[in-house]
């Protein structure tokens, strides 16, 4: 700091009132020590620095007003205060426990004082403190932000994932068009396959030009409707390498600005025609029945809500394409022999308690639950089921229907609310056993207490624990019970 010649003519003459004024002015807070560092004196500007225990400084060594990590700090600035006057002046972050809990952060500067003008006299020491509650905030919201920012990273490379995945490993041909250009970006195996053609020739092609020329027209009006009413009914079209005859559909999706078209191409499966059984009587035989029971299996396998059919013990017989969808798997025999309730239900009992309402009743409609995706997708539901009977056989037959888009957008009292409202409880006495509601209760008590103490942790799996006054160990085992771990869940524990 440049000194000027003039500095003790134009100082020189401040009274003991004015100084004090002076050094009060120039910090949020300023503390007057003796020689040893015991304060004599708290001048705190902001009022709010009286509640938070200031008052009780006085007369104790200011080493002992803060927190553990920040003594050496102050035993450094008293140290450059009494070593040399004219020192060059240090600023250190200095913390105080606060009576709440929450420290104090200061960011101090120390400055020895001579009495009556004498250099070697015993003099005092005036600590200058400045408020660093409002920076430490700022960096607190920035921290939570950039945390925020690591986990939707992390949402949107799982999703990414997931997508990708499926995109490949889907049975159905797909292609992905460019809206404005009608060239393919991407294609999947399957689509590739059927085209006859290699990833590097078919992608960056248009469109039309995997079709015969006759219909190159009829395919590039196919994606320039759907651009216009976000999703265009299928049509009928030759490719051009094997020629075979495909149903062409297509939809449109926009990320960010551009619009991209979503093409699916279904292979024309031409069946020869069953013969047709003479009727008792030599009647002439009667095509009504057989086109209605084709017409029902082809709603059967084409219908938009997922159809399922299971055996007594809840083991899926077959399913259509729409369930296939929702269940995020490629095909139907991967469901076949497996457990319902691998993807329907939120609790190990709730699809039982279905099971058994309908066996006591026949039928069962506007069963809301939740559906689990293979890849942990979750989509609410609701189910409509009904009890057949298949020669010596029962069967279970359900239809579900995607109900998400019904549902309030995502929050976290949303997120938090119970799956189950008591109504839809009570409803199932006199059909269920006391016993099997109760447990369910209990389940889905547990599970709202679980996702609560995630939610107010940030996912910090050993503090929720300490939350719900259980083990780590406890904990993971309920998340798995209930279908709360994530892809990385078992990584997580073994770094625990």
């Amino acid at each position: 700091m440049a000194k000027t010649k003039d500095a003790k003519n134009n100082l020189g003459g401040l009274d003991a009132l004015s100084v004090k004024r002076l050094v009060g002015a120039a910090s949020d807070i300023a503390l007057i020590l003796d020689d040893e560092g015991t304060i004599l004196e708290v001048m705190a500007q902001r009022p709010d620095l009286g509640s938070r225990g200031t008052r009780e400084w006085l007369g104790r060594p200011w080493v002992q007003t803060v927190t553990v990590e920040s003594r050496q700090k102050v035993e450094s600035l008293l140290h450059d205060a009494q070593a040399q006057a004219d020192a060059t002046v240090r600023w250190r972050q200095v913390n105080h426990p606060g009576p709440d809990g929450d420290d104090l952060p200061l960011l101090y500067s120390a400055l020895r004082l001579a009495q009556d003008g004498a250099q070697g006299a015993k003099g005092r020491i005036v600590a200058f403190g400045r408020d660093l509650r409002d920076s430490v905030a700022l960096q607190r919201r920035l921290i939570e932000s950039q945390q925020a920012m690591e986990r939707d990273y992390w949402r949107y490379r799982e999703a990414e994932t997931r997508y990708r995945h499926l995109f490949e490993t889907t049975a159905e041909a797909v292609l992905i068009v460019d809206g404005a250009t009608q060239k393919v970006l991407e294609a999947n195996p399957a689509a590739r396959a059927l085209c006859g053609t290699r990833r590097v020739r078919l992608v960056g092609a248009p469109l039309s030009t995997l079709f015969e020329p006759v219909n190159a027209e009829r395919i590039q009006n196919l994606v320039a409707a759907a651009r216009t009413v976000g999703r265009q009914d299928a049509l009928r079209a030759r490719l051009s390498s094997a020629g075979d005859e495909v149903l062409v559909s297509a939809s449109v999706f926009r990320q960010e600005e551009a619009a991209f078209v979503l093409v699916r191409l279904m292979p024309v499966r031409t069946e020869a025609p069953a013969p047709a059984r003479p009727r008792q009587g030599g009647a002439s035989p009667s095509t009504g029945e057989t086109s209605a029971d084709a017409m029902l299996q082809a709603y059967l396998r084409n219908a938009p809500d997922g159809l399922v059919f299971c055996d007594a013990a809840g083991r899926v017989l077959m399913a259509n394409r729409a369930f296939v969808t929702l269940a995020q798997l490629s095909a139907e025999e991967q469901l076949r022999g497996q457990p319902l309730d691998r993807w329907i239900g939120r609790t190990g009992v709730e699809l039982g308690v279905l099971i058994a309402t309908l066996r006591q009743r026949g039928s069962v409609g506007l069963f809301v639950t939740t559906l689990r995706g293979e890849y942990g997708a979750t989509a609410e539901v609701e189910i409509s089921a009904a009890a057949l009977q298949h020669g010596d056989e029962s069967v279970l037959a359900f239809a579900v229907r995607d109900i998400e888009r019904r549902m309030k957008p995502d929050s976290r009292a949303a997120s938090l609310a119970m799956p189950r409202s008591a109504a839809e409880l009570t409803e199932l006495v006199g059909r269920t056993p006391l016993k099997a509601i109760v447990s369910e209760t209990t389940d889905l008590i547990e599970q709202l207490c679980i996702q609560a103490a995630l939610g107010m942790t940030g996912d910090n799996r050993a503090s929720a624990a300490l939350l719900l006054g259980l083990s780590r160990q406890s904990l993971y085992v309920k998340l798995r019970r209930y279908g709360m771990v994530s892809a990385g869940g078992d990584d997580d524990e073994a770094a625990t």
